[in-house]
């Protein structure tokens, strides 16, 4: 039987896939889409998945403006992901030599919010540049169409629809996940599936005379130009032109 991590025994190999779990989300606000879902331990590791894979799906582009909250991870991964390898030069005296390193490209700009808590209530939020400038992040968000300030405000929404969406997450239910696999499978369908199949209000065109035209968040991006279904979600491969 799967457990809540409180009662979960890591010296017993039948409890490893069981306990704490978390989702890794890359969001675009721009589109509301889901572009990277990485399930598993809030780690290291788990937010290089993320970023690696985002990186990926991205073709290496250099986004505008990156914001996550205030998880040292991040910051790491980040670089790790775009930063430029500086190389030293050898200089002749004894000893090993320094290895290559990580350093922000110019056009890497990113930044954190850290909520501040007491007693279990947030009574101030803090923002500040990770890599860029405050300027560059300034400029950046002149530029934006969702949003003037530096927030993680929608990725926050869209965890509240995706729980909607999967009862697993539900909070101090009977419903919630208790078993690492089975949550995986039911994260990735309802997270896939909601950027084909799930109109977004906020995203919907007008067409004139009053009516509207429906979008998901792939239709928003360019993926697609229809509602899908959810059996054509399943059964069909989704192939991506760029």
């Amino acid at each position: 039987m799967a457990k809540k991590e409180e009662h979960c025994d890591r010296a017993d190999p039948a409890d490893d896939p069981k306990g704490d779990y978390w989702d890794h989300v890359a969001f675009d606000p721009e589109h509301r889409l889901v572009v990277a879902v990485v399930p598993g331990a809030r780690d290291v590791e788990g937010t290089e998945a993320l970023v690696g894979e985002f990186r990926r799906r991205t073709e290496g582009r250099t986004m505008r403006l990156m914001t996550s909250d205030s998880d040292p991870a991040y910051e790491t991964a980040i670089l790790d992901a775009y930063g430029e390898t500086v190389t030293p030069p050898r200089t002749g005296k004894p000893g090993r030599p320094k290895g290559p390193y990580k350093v922000p490209g110019a056009d890497l700009v990113s930044a954190t919010v850290e909520e501040v808590r007491k007693k279990g209530r947030v009574v101030e939020i803090l923002t500040r540049a990770v890599f860029g400038t405050m300027a560059a992040v300034a400029a950046a968000l002149a530029g934006s169409r969702v949003s003037r300030s530096i927030n993680t405000s929608f990725i926050e929404r869209q965890d509240a629809t995706d729980r909607h969406h999967n009862a697993r997450k539900s909070r101090r239910t009977y419903r919630f996940s208790k078993d690492w696999r089975s949550h995986e499978a039911a994260t990735y369908f309802t997270m896939y599936s909601y950027n084909s199949c799930w109109p977004v209000r906020t995203l919907r065109e007008p067409t004139g005379e009053g009516r509207w035209r429906k979008q998901t968040p792939a239709m928003a991006a360019g993926l697609t130009d229809h509602v899908w279904s959810i059996s054509e979600w399943i059964s069909l491969p989704i192939i991506l032109r760029s």
